[in-house]
C-alpha cells in the first residue's frame, strides 16, 4: 500500500521544492515506485526534472478540476525512474474556480485515491502558502514532511503549520500527522543553526530527522540544469544528504507498517 506525503511549509525559500525533487529521485534510485505531484503554480518541481512547464497540456490543474484523470496527466521520466504530474501557472486560477464547489478541500484526495496503491510513495510539492491548494494536499496526504530552514523566523512558520495540520486532522483528514522535520541550509559553524535545531528537537524530538541538509552550492546549481542533485553531482554533500534522508523515510515507513 502506498503512502502519500505532503512536503509543506508556508514560508518560501526553505528548500521545500528542492527537498521534494531530490527526495523523489533518491527514493526512485532505491528502486521504489514514486509519483511526484506538483501542486505549486510556479512549477519549479516540474522544471527541476527538466520539463518545460509552459508546454505541459495536462497538469495537476486538470486533475484538481476533474477535467482529466491522474493517469492522463502522469508522465514517466525514464531518466529519473519516477513519474510526475506536472504543474504550470494555470493552477494559480484554481483558487477562484473552486469557489462554490462542494467538498473542494477533498478534490485531490478523491483523485489520488484510485492510484495510491500503484506507487510506494507519492510526494506532493505544496505552494509556499496556506492556500486551498495546500489544504487539498494535506487532505490527500497520510503524513507531512516539513523542510525547515535553520533561522529564527522558521520557528514561527512551523507553529502556524502545526496549527493548520491539527485543524485539518480534526475536521477533514483524521489520518494525517507530521511525520518528519528536515533541517535545510544547515551550517554547523553558526550558533543560530545549532540553536534552531536544539529548540525544535526539544519540543518535537520524535519528528526531527537525523539527516540535515547542508548549505551546498551544487544543490543550488542543479535545478538550472533540470536535474536532481544525484544526477548533477552524485558525490556532492547535497547528494549524500538526500540519499540519507530517503533511507530514513523508508526506515520510518517500514516501522510504521510493522506497528
Amino acid at each position: 500500500m502506498g503512502i502519500i506525503y505532503a512536503i509543506a511549509n508556508q514560508k518560501g525559500g526553505v528548500g521545500k521544492t528542492t527537498t521534494t525533487v531530490n527526495l523523489a529521485a533518491c527514493l526512485a534510485e532505491k528502486r521504489k515506485k514514486v509519483l511526484m505531484v506538483d501542486m505549486d503554480p510556479q512549477g519549479n518541481a516540474t522544471s527541476g526534472f527538466g520539463l518545460n512547464k509552459e508546454q505541459q497540456l495536462r497538469t495537476s490543474y486538470e486533475v484538481l478540476l476533474g477535467d482529466a484523470e491522474p493517469e492522463e496527466c502522469t508522465q514517466y521520466l525514464k531518466d529519473f525512474r519516477l513519474s510526475i504530474i506536472p504543474s504550470n501557472m494555470n493552477l494559480a486560477g484554481a483558487e477562484v474556480e473552486l469557489i462554490g464547489i462542494e467538498r473542494r478541500e477533498m478534490l485531490l484526495n478523491e483523485a489520488l485515491e484510485g492510484i495510491k496503491d500503484q506507487y510506494d510513495y507519492i510526494l506532493i510539492d505544496c505552494p509556499p502558502s496556506l492556500s486551498m491548494l495546500t489544504v487539498n494536499a494535506l487532505c490527500a496526504a497520510d503524513a507531512v514532511i516539513v523542510p525547515l530552514q535553520c533561522e529564527y523566523f522558521a520557528l514561527e512558520g512551523l507553529t502556524q503549520l502545526i496549527n493548520t495540520v491539527n485543524l485539518v486532522k480534526k475536521r477533514l483528514n483524521p489520518r494525517i500527522e507530521i511525520e518528519g522535520i528536515v533541517f535545510t541550509m544547515y551550517d554547523n559553524r553558526t550558533n543560530l543553526s545549532n540553536q534552531v535545531v536544539e529548540e525544535v528537537r526539544t519540543y518535537m524530538p520524535e519528528q526531527v530527522y537525523e539527516t540535515m541538509i547542508p548549505r551546498n552550492i551544487r544543490l543550488g546549481e542543479a535545478p538550472s540544469y533540470g536535474l536532481p542533485i544525484i544526477y548533477y553531482d552524485e558525490k556532492s554533500k547535497g547528494a549524500e544528504s538526500y540519499r540519507e534522508l530517503a533511507q530514513e523515510v523508508i526506515k520510518r515507513n517500514r516501522k510504521k507498517r510493522k506497528a
